[in-house]
């Protein structure tokens, strides 16, 4: 048994693991209501956009995760005021804020001179993280957490039908903002593990897994959690033995099962047309 526990005996790899796990638990959730609500592009978007907010944050010696949560909110708001004050649909919107953000963020990086390697920001460095990281990502998580857990039933109306929640009475309007920003944070508190790509995964996989295998959201929400801290300890593991990068490991991980899930689910439903 080894060579099962064999890559945690090593502090930097229970540590990956641990911030795996961290920031699992609200990217699992968030998924479902951004996959119920049709808001895939909007996670790629604000884990994009953070990127001159981190830059920024670094010329002026201000926190790198202040500076990208305040990046991903202008994201999501700049997204959401120019949708609803033009004709331009959700989707090319997100495209072209995500891609002037990101452009920017690119631009600011190559004209300061700085310790921190764009690798990192890009793809994160789940072995490199240290206390403060853990800290962080486990306080911003909590709050995510908690705040979705709270609503969570609110906030499953604004997804499924937001007419019908308006009708029942519902701040439609600030639970859609207050969705955006625990988007955010939820982005803010992977930066330092897997990064502003691969961040991307976390945030539709889970959710999307979830959603071909159960039509009940609590069901939903349990299994995307599951799916998520489980696909972290596994590509964790997995990526010692594959000298691999676990963050790249985990994403491929939760693609493999996706397609598992997608299989499963067109098995089901032929099964269920037979009969």
């Amino acid at each position: 048994m080894d060579w099962l526990t064999l890559p945690f005996s090593f502090p930097f790899m229970r540590d990956a693991a641990l911030i795996g796990i961290t920031i699992s638990i609200p990217a699992g959730l968030m998924s479902c209501y951004l996959v119920l609500k049709g808001w895939s592009l909007m996670g790629d978007a604000v884990s994009h956009a953070i990127l001159p907010g981190v830059v920024i944050a670094y010329m002026i010696g201000a926190p790198l995760l202040l500076g990208a949560f305040v990046a991903g909110m202008i994201c999501s708001l700049a997204t959401g005021f120019l949708q609803t004050n033009s004709r331009v649909k959700q989707d090319t919107v997100l495209g072209v804020v995500m891609s002037g953000m990101f452009g920017l963020g690119v631009v600011l990086y190559t004209q300061v001179r700085s310790s921190i390697h764009l690798d990192h920001i890009l793809f994160g460095n789940m072995l490199g993280v240290g206390p403060q990281d853990l800290a962080l990502s486990a306080v911003i998580s909590a709050v995510v957490v908690l705040a979705l857990l709270a609503k969570w039933r609110d906030f499953a109306l604004l997804s499924f039908d937001p007419v019908q929640a308006r009708v029942a009475g519902l701040p439609v309007t600030l639970l859609h903002y207050r969705l955006l920003t625990m988007l955010s944070l939820t982005v803010v508190s992977m930066l330092s593990a897997v990064g502003i790509i691969l961040s991307v995964a976390l945030l539709i996989a889970p959710g999307a897994i979830a959603f071909l295998i159960t039509r009940s959201l609590g069901r939903m929400l349990v299994m995307a959690v599951v799916v998520a801290v489980s696909a972290s300890l596994i590509g964790v593991w997995a990526s010692f033995w594959l000298d691999s990068s676990p963050a790249a490991t985990i994403v491929l991980l939760l693609t493999l099962i996706f397609i598992a899930a997608f299989v499963y689910r067109q098995i089901q439903t032929r099964r269920l047309s037979a009969a």
